[in-house]
């Protein structure tokens, strides 16, 4: 049965994301780890895929996270290409970026949030042998990528950025396993708080005490993030209630949620290129980010401007999830053609980003024991 508080959460990590890019505000990094968030939504959609399909669940995901991209590549490689960007087979990435995929001097900007795709692409291909390992010893499993995270902060292991990187978002990826088995239900309050107490105190502690460019933004602070967002995803997500009533009673509400969350990679792809684009714009009349005024403006512009992208090409979303295709998206999936094997878990609904996606509904609590990617993390 869907979760539709999953659902909201999706929501709020996508609005939180756009307004924090248009904003730079280093405040909602802390109030709302949503990468983080986003990653460990994934990967509990993942483990109840890989549960009811096996290794297939692999390519079905590639299916329907890709096309998004190649709609945004067709544009804007086009348009790199003519403004730049030397053509070479490494512009074959903006195809399947296992890497960061090649880009000119304002593409290297706009469409740095391609690093998120990068991510997870690399996480939906090691999740099988990962969950494998999971099941088998689960804490470990949890615990590696934070250790390996460690080593690297404290200078023990130079490792390369794909091994930080996973050190910093797979250990959040790895939560939604252990939320999709039901483990953090099962934790006990005087387990959980305490736990998340302590990753947030450790995490806050790094943080203030190894402070980034832009202060105490997550986003410049690999370590904290990922201690501070595994606190913070242990309590939303250890405690995630079965429903929302009151968002279920609005229809206003529950439509846009759902907007939001059958259309959250299109939506994720493009806000960056009109955050870029209007910072200049919004310039020229003298709103600068220091002005209320224009900060809401700017969010405002950019949020209109991906709506009418999202209007145009956000129904290849519903393509790739073989689902009928819909301007606005409203009501259960249907099928375009022959019903396809499903490659979720039983919760029965589409995953964010392809990160808007199916998600298995925990058990119950059992009582017992140059700015760029780094600039746009988001």
């Amino acid at each position: 049965m869907r979760n539709r508080y999953l659902d909201l959460l999706r929501f709020l990590a996508i609005v939180r994301v756009v307004v924090y890019h248009v904003t730079g505000s280093a405040t909602l990094t802390l109030v709302f780890p949503a990468m983080s968030v986003m990653f460990a939504l994934a990967g509990s959609l993942m483990a109840a895929s890989l549960a009811r399909s096996g290794p297939v669940a692999v390519g079905r995901r590639l299916r329907r996270l890709l096309p998004s991209l190649w709609v945004l590549a067709a544009v804007f490689v086009p348009a790199m290409l003519l403004t730049g960007m030397s053509l070479s087979p490494r512009v074959l990435l903006w195809l399947f970026p296992i890497t960061d995929p090649p880009a000119n001097n304002w593409g290297a900007l706009a469409l740095s949030i391609i690093w998120y795709l990068r991510d997870y692409l690399w996480f939906v291909l090691a999740s099988p042998v990962a969950l494998w390992l999971f099941r088998r010893a689960p804490l470990p499993t949890l615990l590696a990528p934070y250790v390996v995270l460690v080593t690297i902060e404290v200078g023990i292991y130079p490792a390369p950025p794909v091994v930080r990187e996973f050190g910093l978002y797979f250990g959040a990826w790895l939560l939604g396993f252990a939320h999709h088995a039901g483990m953090l239900r099962r934790l006990t309050g005087r387990v959980l708080y305490p736990l998340s107490l302590g990753l947030a105190v450790v995490g806050g502690a790094w943080i203030v005490t190894h402070p980034g460019p832009r202060g105490y933004d997550l986003n410049d602070n690999h370590l904290g993030n990922a201690l501070w967002s595994a606190a913070f995803i242990l309590v939303v997500l250890g405690r995630a209630p079965a429903g929302v009533a009151w968002l279920e009673r609005s229809r206003l509400a529950d439509r846009v949620v759902t907007v939001f969350n059958r259309r959250a990679l299109t939506i994720y792809l493009w806000h960056m290129p009109f955050v870029v684009a209007l910072t200049p714009l919004v310039d020229v009349v003298g709103w600068s980010h220091q002005d209320p005024v224009g900060l809401a403006v700017r969010v405002l512009l950019v949020f209109a401007l991906v709506g009418l992208v999202t209007l145009a090409v956000g129904w290849v979303e519903d393509v790739a999830a073989r689902r009928r295709p819909e301007l606005i998206p409203a009501g259960p999936s249907r099928p375009t053609g022959p019903p396809a094997p499903s490659d979720s878990g039983p919760a029965g609904r589409r995953d964010v980003g392809e990160a808007v996606g199916r998600a298995a509904v925990p058990a119950q609590r059992v009582s017992g024991a140059a700015a760029t990617v780094e600039i746009n993390a988001g």
